[in-house]
C-alpha cells in the first residue's frame, strides 16, 4: 500500500477516487483549501461564517499521475489553470462549509476523471446512396440557378 491510498480527500466516502481505466486517489496534502465569506443571500450567516471554499491543486506537483496523464489533464483544463499550473475550484452554493467542500471536491474529481477518460475511436462510415443522390440533386439545382443568373448573349 502506498502513501497515496492512505490519504484520500474524503476518507468517509472515499469519493476522491477517480474512476476510469485506473483508479486514483488525490492525496489531501496535494490540495490546499481556503475558506472565506460567501456572497449572496443568507443574512447574518453570510456575514459571520466563512462558508465559501476554494480548492487549489497543482497538476505539475502531483505525485499520483504520470507525466503523460499530467499532460492530458493540463490539455483538457488549459483554460482553467493558472500560470503556475494550479486548478482553482470554488464553491459557495450551500450554507455550510462542509457541503461546499464536498461540492468542490466532487467537481475536482469529475474534472480530472473527464480529462483522463479515453476518447472513443471514430468508426468511419460511408455516406448512404440516398444522401449521395440528395447532394448531387442540390448541386444540380445550385448550378442551374447560377446558370440562369449569367448574362445571355443577344441573338
Amino acid at each position: 500500500m502506498n502513501s497515496f491510498e492512505r490519504q484520500p480527500i474524503f476518507p468517509e466516502k472515499n469519493s476522491s477516487q477517480i474512476e476510469g481505466e485506473k483508479k486514483y486517489l488525490i492525496p489531501e496534502k496535494e490540495i490546499s483549501e481556503a475558506f472565506s465569506r460567501s456572497s449572496g443571500k443568507g443574512g447574518q450567516n453570510v456575514n459571520k461564517v466563512s462558508t465559501k471554499v476554494e480548492l487549489r491543486w497543482n497538476v505539475d506537483a502531483s505525485a499520483v499521475f504520470s507525466e503523460e496523464e499530467k499532460g492530458e489533464i493540463k490539455n483538457f483544463l488549459k483554460n482553467r489553470l493558472t500560470k503556475k499550473g494550479d486548478l482553482i475550484i470554488t464553491s459557495q452554493k450551500e450554507r455550510t462549509q462542509f457541503q461546499n467542500r464536498e461540492i468542490a471536491q466532487a467537481r475536482l474529481n469529475e474534472l480530472v476523471a473527464q480529462a483522463l477518460k479515453p476518447e472513443k475511436e471514430r468508426t468511419p462510415t460511408k455516406p448512404t446512396i440516398a444522401s449521395k443522390e440528395k447532394r448531387l440533386e442540390e448541386k444540380k439545382r445550385r448550378s442551374e440557378k447560377k446558370r440562369w443568373r449569367s448574362k445571355k448573349p443577344f441573338a
